[in-house]
């Protein structure tokens, strides 16, 4: 499978492939915004936060659009992101799956990253106001809350990115 993955990275160019994932990861928050909106979400700081890191990997992968000879290096920082954004959102389905185990996320001292969005919040409200708590399942598809698609999204990305990192290129 993994071999089947590498050969069809190897058909197209590197540009493609970045370009392709600046597209996706821009689509998907920008998805995100469009949800919220048309029905009314709150959005917590940890799914702000990870709106954050899907418009920094679009920004890594715009990166490696523009200079491709970097590709091992885009590619780890988007692994990195991956990974810390696939983290946050498995504790937040953790947080929903469980809401009463711990206060997390809204119901207790902020931590790092509740106060990165507080901050962003401020200064760009639009994109970054965090209104609601991360243990409320306010929408799902298929059974499954955003929360849950964020951590198969961000593992999607961190296998786009890995076999990208491995690729001849």
């Amino acid at each position: 499978m993994v071999r089947l993955c590498a050969r069809i990275v190897a058909a197209f160019p590197v540009r493609a492939w970045f370009s392709a994932l600046a597209l996706g990861v821009f689509g998907v928050a920008a998805a995100g915004m469009v949800l919220q909106q048309m029905l009314s979400l709150s959005p917590c700081p940890y799914c702000i936060f990870q709106r954050l890191l899907y418009l920094l990997i679009g920004g890594l992968a715009l990166l490696g659009f523009v200079w491709p000879l970097l590709r091992q290096l885009w590619c780890a920082a988007i692994m990195l992101l991956a990974a810390a954004g696939a983290g946050i959102a498995l504790y937040q389905s953790w947080l929903q799956l469980y809401p009463d185990t711990l206060a997390g996320c809204g119901m207790s001292e902020p931590d790092a990253v509740e106060r990165l969005v507080d901050w962003l919040g401020m200064a760009w409200p639009k994109l970054f106001l965090a209104t609601g708590f991360c243990a409320s399942r306010e929408w799902e598809f298929i059974g499954l809350s955003m929360a849950n698609w964020s951590v198969l999204l961000f593992a999607g990305v961190l296998f786009w990115a890995v076999l990208l990192f491995r690729s001849k290129g």
